[in-house]
């Protein structure tokens, strides 16, 4: 699944992937690249999901993110249920296209977060950890 999104173009070199202009995702064995959610306004990380080619295509068709969920095995748009539409400012890649970052504004609630928080990161991990003792969380966002 190396190829670019035309499908029937032959693949590209790592220099032309690294340096080109053609957008040209890679996703891994499992069909999936990781998509890094940030806010458009504040560039505060909200979440991490992950899209397989009919996701990342449907978010750059409609402008709002769509992930491949692995808990679920199927596509969904963030938003369905809850509200909270991502509605895609910028999308970047990295260097080797393997990974998205979508600059999004949030739609309803102003929750990224399924657990209704505005960003899945709300937990610290304590480092370091206390000599003898289990690693814990401490929460940064009580929303």
């Amino acid at each position: 699944m190396n190829m670019p999104m035309d499908g029937g173009a032959a693949p590209i070199s790592k220099k032309e992937r690294e340096e080109g202009l053609d957008f040209a995702p890679r996703f891994d064995e499992n069909g999936l690249m990781a998509a890094v959610v940030a806010d458009a306004a504040t560039g505060e990380i909200l979440m991490l999901a992950f899209m397989n080619e009919d996701a990342l295509a449907r978010t750059l068709e409609t402008g709002e993110a769509h992930f491949w969920s692995r808990s679920r095995g199927k596509l969904w748009r963030k938003g369905e249920t809850s509200g909270n539409v991502l509605r895609v400012v910028e999308m970047r890649t990295d260097c080797d296209q393997d990974c998205a970052l979508l600059r999004v504004e949030i739609g309803g609630s102003q929750a990224a977060c399924h657990t209704g928080r505005r960003s899945c990161f709300y937990r610290r991990v304590e480092m370091p950890a206390p000599k003898g003792a289990a690693r814990r969380l401490t929460f940064v966002d009580e929303s």
